[in-house]
């Protein structure tokens, strides 16, 4: 079990004021087609920002992919989409507001909740308020874990955070400045890229293995996961998108063939002091991207 995070022990990041905007060696190097997109924690919303209205449903991932594509984003507790998407950003366990509470969501994750007694009023009750897709699949189950026992396990092993701040913020790398200092910096890359930088995650370690791909929602992957990394002693990247309802929600904005990885700010900045020195500038590398 993972447990939670001492969001104490973690700063709030302020907007830089000053300074030249942020640059990635490894973006450059890897040929990335989109941004790298920051993450910060902040108290005010950028006047600028993508945000879903209050009480709509969105999925965090069109946020992300929006901040790829050059645009800023941002959500908090009134406009985090979903309740996996609250979870997933650090606005708490927001599963006990899923409809028919966490119960009802570990049915909804597994075997549906067609079995139940209490899994069927509730779908009657909000009906009204589903589209006929997702009323089938409250009741059917999206069949991602075999039972609700082990649905109930993986919420339990979430690192569920309530970050110290009102706002997640989603921004194109080249939007900050120098002196700021995001949560996480995630990349949206093809096969070939995502095997650089597992490589370049690796390239300055002592250990072998600093990289994971746990079983989490995409935006879990890309925040809690990895905001409990950024916390750690020596973080470690953190590969996601294998959630595929996030891939079908970014399938047409971002591709068929992207996964994410998310590297706490850290580890983003050890990389990139790498870059020069590193496999990104040999022949192997070139021939393979050519």
């Amino acid at each position: 079990m993972f447990g939670g995070i001492d969001t104490h022990q973690i700063k709030v990041r302020k907007p830089a004021t000053q300074g030249e905007i942020v640059k990635s060696k490894i973006a450059d190097a890897i040929s990335l087609e989109t941004q790298p997109v920051a993450q910060l924690w902040e108290d005010e919303r950028p006047d600028d920002a993508t945000v879903f209205k209050p009480g709509k449903w969105g999925c965090i991932m069109w946020l992300m992919a929006a901040a790829a594509k050059g645009r800023t984003a941002a959500c908090d507790r009134e406009t985090f989409g979903c309740f996996g998407g609250g979870v997933g950003v650090g606005f708490g366990e927001q599963y006990l507001n899923f409809p028919g509470g966490e119960e009802c969501f570990t049915r909804f994750l597994s075997s549906g909740n067609a079995s139940s007694e209490k899994g069927r009023a509730v779908a009657e009750a909000v009906k009204p308020y589903m589209t006929e897709e997702t009323h089938e699949e409250f009741l059917e189950g999206e069949r991602y874990l075999k039972d609700p026992e082990r649905a109930r396990a993986f919420i339990d092993q979430l690192p569920i955070t309530d970050i110290p701040a009102r706002w997640v913020v989603f921004k194109p790398l080249s939007a900050i400045l120098e002196g700021a200092e995001p949560q996480v910096v995630t990349f949206f890359a093809r096969p070939h890229q995502l095997a650089a930088l597992i490589v370049l995650a690796n390239y300055d370690a002592p250990t072998v293995e600093n990289v994971i791909s746990p079983f989490a929602a995409g935006c879990q992957a890309a925040g809690i996961i990895a905001y409990r990394e950024a916390a750690a002693n020596s973080p470690r990247a953190v590969m996601g998108l294998i959630d595929i309802s996030a891939r079908l929600q970014v399938k047409k904005s971002l591709g068929d063939d992207i996964f994410s990885i998310s590297l706490p700010w850290k580890l983003f900045m050890r990389m990139e002091s790498n870059v020069e020195e590193s496999f990104l500038m040999r022949p192997t590398w070139r021939a393979l991207i050519s």
